[in-house]
Parts: C-alpha cells; sequence; structure tokens
C-alpha cells in the first residue's frame, strides 16, 4: 500500500499527517508504529488522520490521533494545529472556523489572518470519574504513593487525561524518571499525560510533558491547555498565560468559569510532503 502524507510540527511536536479522503488508509497498530519509528519509517511523535466527518451538519472533518506506540488518543492542540492548516493547504476546504469531530468530542480550529491557529480546546473537566481517576472526591490536588514517595498534582481531562505537577524548575525536573511511573500509576485507568509546571508569574509558565504513549515531547497543547486550567483554578495564574515549552511558547485563555473553553493558539508548519510503501 502506497500512501501520501505530510510531515508537520507545532513547536517541533511533530506529526505525519494523512488524508484519508482522498485515498484509502488502512493502518493497523504494526503500521502505526512503522510510521512513526524515526529509524526504520517516517518519525513523528503522533499520526494524524484525516476522515470525513460521521455528522456533517456539525463538522466539516473527524480527525483521529494515534501515539508513536499506535495507541489512539482523545486530543492533541499542536495537532489540531497542524490539522487546520493541513485542510486547508491541501485544498480540502477554504474555512477559516473548522468544526472537526475528535474521539474526545468536538472541537473548532479558527485559522487566523497571520495563519496561526487558535484551538477551542472545550471545556476543562475535573470530575475524577470523567478524568478519569481513581479518587474518593474532587479536590484541586491529588496525592499519589509513587513507589513510597507521596506526590502532589493536580488532574484534569481537556478531552484527554492530565496530571500536573507543580516543581521549582523544570530544567531539573525529574521528567523522564517520574513522567512514566505516573502515566501509568494505577489512580489512571486509562494512563494519564503528566505535566511538569514552574511558575515565572502570574502571566508565564514553564512547562515539560511526557506524553501518554509517547514520552516527552518539545511541545504538548493539551498539556499546555491542562496547566492553565489546573493553575487558573487555583488563582495561581490570570485568564491569559504564556506557556513556554520546550520547542516553544504557547499562549492558553480561560476565565474560569465551569463552562467556559480553553482557548489555546500557536503556530503550525508544514515541513515535507512524500509517499511511504506499506
Amino acid at each position: 500500500m502506497r500512501l501520501e502524507f505530510t510531515k508537520m510540527h507545532g513547536l517541533g511536536n511533530d506529526f505525519v499527517v494523512i488524508d484519508s479522503t482522498r485515498q484509502n488508509v488502512h493502518l493497523d497498530e504494526a503500521a502505526l508504529r512503522h510510521l512513526a519509528d524515526r529509524h526504520f519509517g517516517i518519525g513523528c511523535d503522533q499520526i494524524l488522520l484525516v476522515e470525513p466527518p460521521g455528522d456533517p451538519a456539525q463538522a466539516l472533518f473527524r480527525y483521529r490521533i494515534f501515539n508513536a506506540d499506535g495507541s489512539e488518543v482523545e486530543q492533541c492542540g499542536n495537532g489540531a494545529r497542524c490539522f487546520a492548516r493541513f485542510v486547508r493547504e491541501q485544498g480540502l476546504t477554504e474555512a477559516r472556523e473548522i468544526p472537526v469531530e475528535t474521539l474526545g468530542g468536538r472541537i473548532v480550529l479558527h485559522v487566523e489572518g497571520d495563519e496561526r491557529v487558535r484551538v477551542n480546546m472545550g471545556r476543562p473537566v475535573f470530575a475524577p470519574e470523567q478524568i478519569p481517576l481513581v479518587a474518593e472526591h474532587e479536590a484541586d490536588a491529588y496525592t499519589l504513593d509513587v513507589q513510597g514517595h507521596a506526590i502532589t498534582l493536580g488532574a484534569v481531562s481537556m478531552g484527554n487525561p492530565h496530571a500536573v505537577l507543580l516543581v521549582d524548575d523544570v530544567a531539573s525536573a525529574p521528567v523522564t524518571e517520574v513522567g512514566p511511573l505516573i502515566e501509568r500509576h494505577e489512580c489512571f485507568p486509562r494512563r494519564v499525560n503528566v505535566g511538569f509546571a514552574a511558575l515565572r508569574d502570574r502571566g508565564h509558565v514553564d512547562l515539560r510533558v511526557f506524553e501518554r504513549g509517547v514520552g516527552e515531547t518539545l511541545a504538548c497543547g493539551s498539556g499546555a491547555a491542562a496547566a492553565m486550567a489546573i493553575l487558573r483554578r487555583r488563582d495561581l495564574v490570570d485568564d491569559e498565560v504564556e506557556v513556554s515549552l520546550p520547542g516553544g511558547t504557547l499562549v492558553l485563555s480561560w476565565n474560569a468559569q465551569a463552562e467556559a473553553p480553553v482557548w489555546l493558539t500557536g503556530p503550525a508548519t508544514t515541513v515535507f510532503n512524500g509517499w511511504i510503501d506499506l
């Protein structure tokens, strides 16, 4: 099977984007892992599929996201921005407001005049059973036993599960050591993305993210949205925050109202187009 694809990135968080509206695409987990392999495939953090919507009255496309290990996930903010640029560059739509279906629910992508993409990430969900998180009741912070150490973190769903730890300095944060332990902790039955956040001030946050099924990435849009939501709920940041990740900076906004969505704005870049035989 020959597949055409486009390599893209959002602040270094890189993707293989495949249009399945104009070609037949059948990918099992082994094929997905091969595509993501940086030595024997194309190489990426995640594979994004563009599909026709299930309900054309509600969305222009269906947006599917697969991690490098072949698992399908609900949401990806950096990928969403690349998705919006891709469908416009490929002539699939001329719309600047693009509603799409995802596994985590419907989201709307807005392509601005400078071609940056603003994404409605949906409202943060803090109820433990909806994250999902095993906890007796909802709280601003939870304490987990991680190999005999008590670790305090916030938890939220941004369409996918996130845990966020406050640290003094992201450069020295134990991302690769503690990240995978929390990702697969028994309190998170569907695993979890793990963010390590350091406050500079009320308008600036430094962040590193260990992504579920991927490992640490240069940027994570839903992770930035999760950090914003958890910190804003605790009144540690203002309604608009710049979140600096290893790959660059995203702008997040949320007014802490229960039904209000988190908005994410940032760039998306096309690297090259190609094809691969599977």
